[in-house]
């Protein structure tokens, strides 16, 4: 946790705002990648790694990136499971 917040609080927030932008960005960046920061993103990139080393500038780590595409991520069984529970 750095400036008291956590990475996963960061992507959490960062992704809840990128899921309200992305009806607006989808047409004009459709398989680029964002990177996020504090909710806001701060480019777009053709690759996942151009997004990575973009995000190396911040010292703190505390960043995002959410591929820009209007189809669901299919997370194999873990987007399937209705009931985690082990019995």
């Amino acid at each position: 946790m750095t400036n008291g917040i956590s990475l996963e609080t960061e992507v959490d927030r960062n992704f809840d705002a990128f899921q309200a932008l992305l009806p607006t960005i989808v047409d004009q960046h459709r398989g680029e990648y964002a990177l996020m920061r504090d909710r806001q993103v701060t480019g777009f990139y053709a690759t996942l790694r151009d997004a990575l080393n973009a995000g190396q500038r911040f010292a703190d780590r505390l960043f995002s990136i959410q591929e820009v595409t209007d189809k669901p991520a299919d997370l194999g069984l873990f987007s399937h499971a209705n009931n985690t529970r082990l019995a």
